[in-house]
């Protein structure tokens, strides 16, 4: 519709006379540029193309002494605008943008015979300003949310940083105590040294493999040391503590072979973390509904969901951020960033959406140590 609005001003349609043809022409070889995919041609090289093609075709018009049939080009300048506004958003080095911002003011000098081209050219400025504004401000948005984003991930990992301190002075008290049996009972009783050298080497493996895990800068945190194995009940005194006081329903439902298996202690906190961001969420957002949280094994993985039914009742007071931009924890809309950064960093998948119901899920895999009972 704006290329119309090149076509329908052009008397030169309707004489021999071919000055009407650049205009027309330039306008949907800028869409094109617009449009084409990053994979197939980089922004910045569009840019410039976009830039060195608008100006060539300007200059060539000028010395050739044509002049732009009624228009100088609608649809090249509203790309070229486009154009420059996502250079300025996505391109580091600022001359694309200084050329297409050119390309864009000079184009109306192709009308030579119309008095009014100085006119178009200076009002021209303010869309080039504006283009320009705009890019910069989503630029400076999309580095602010880079930042937040990198921040909620740090949180994350000093967080299991601190929860793997815990587990590890916990194992390494073990390995201690384990050591000075053995040194205890080594003359009255050589028999028993075997199965605690055991123990020491089995604890000391999977202190070793939370070792690996650990981030290299350790936080402060006020709070009780976990300690790993409690996992199920701090569930189940979570759930009950979900359901008291409030008008909310919860149920946990934990599979016998998920009972049995054996996880690292880095696991075991970041299922503890998704579940307990996922009632904090159901709480929020979905007040009156029935909460149901489920643990099972499939395919040799624990799997963890958290289900909620829709809201019996809109919340009293809605946050700042909708449920789509923060759907698990809140924290200004990168609680699920938060909570993946924490699973994909013990190997687990995570996913949220809605249901079709209009509820809510989240739902985990986790890697398991063993199976009580299995052959492995």
């Amino acid at each position: 519709m704006v290329w119309l609005l090149d076509l329908v001003p052009s008397d030169g349609l309707r004489t021999p006379q071919n000055d009407w043809l650049p205009p027309l022409l330039t306008g949907p070889a800028a869409a094109v540029l617009l449009l084409v995919p990053d994979r197939w041609l980089s922004l910045e090289r569009r840019a410039w193309a976009a830039a060195c093609g608008s100006l060539a075709v300007t200059g060539g018009m000028l010395l050739a002494g044509q002049r732009g049939g009624g228009s100088w080009g609608l649809l090249e300048t509203v790309c070229l605008l486009i154009m420059l506004a996502r250079t300025c958003r996505w391109v580091r080095r600022p001359l694309a943008a200084v050329a297409l911002g050119a390309a864009v003011i000079a184009a109306p000098a192709r009308m030579v015979d119309n008095p009014d081209s100085l006119s178009f050219a200076f009002a021209l400025t303010f869309a080039v300003g504006v283009a320009v504004g705009l890019g910069c401000y989503l630029r400076a948005q999309d580095g602010h949310r880079a930042r937040a984003v990198d921040a909620v991930r740090q949180g994350e990992r000093l967080e299991l940083a601190r929860d793997l301190h815990d587990f590890v002075a916990h194992h390494v008290t073990g390995i201690v105590v384990q050591a000075n049996a053995g040194r205890a009972i080594r003359e009255t009783a050589p028999d028993q040294i075997d199965p605690i050298l055991e123990n020491i080497q089995k604890a000391g493996m999977e202190t070793l493999d939370s070792m690996r895990r650990l981030v290299r800068v350790l936080r402060e945190v006020d709070g009780r040391p976990r300690r790993p194995g409690e996992l199920f009940t701090e569930l189940a005194a979570m759930v009950s503590d979900f359901c008291g006081g409030e008008a909310q329903d919860a149920t946990l439902s934990v599979a016998a072979p998920a009972r049995a298996a054996r996880l690292a202690p880095e696991v075991e906190t970041s299922v503890h973390r998704v579940v307990q961001e996922s009632l904090t969420n159901a709480r929020r957002h979905a007040p009156g509904a029935l909460v149901a949280v489920r643990m099972g094994m499939d395919d040799g993985r624990l799997q963890v969901e958290v289900r909620n039914t829709p809201p019996a009742a809109p919340p009293a007071a809605p946050p700042a951020a909708t449920r789509s931009a923060a759907p698990v924890g809140g924290r200004g809309g990168f609680g699920m960033v938060g909570l993946r950064e924490r699973v994909a960093a013990v190997d687990g998948t995570l996913e949220a959406g809605g249901t079709p119901d209009g509820g809510w899920r989240v739902a985990g895999t986790f890697p398991v140590l063993a199976v009580a009972g299995s052959a492995g």
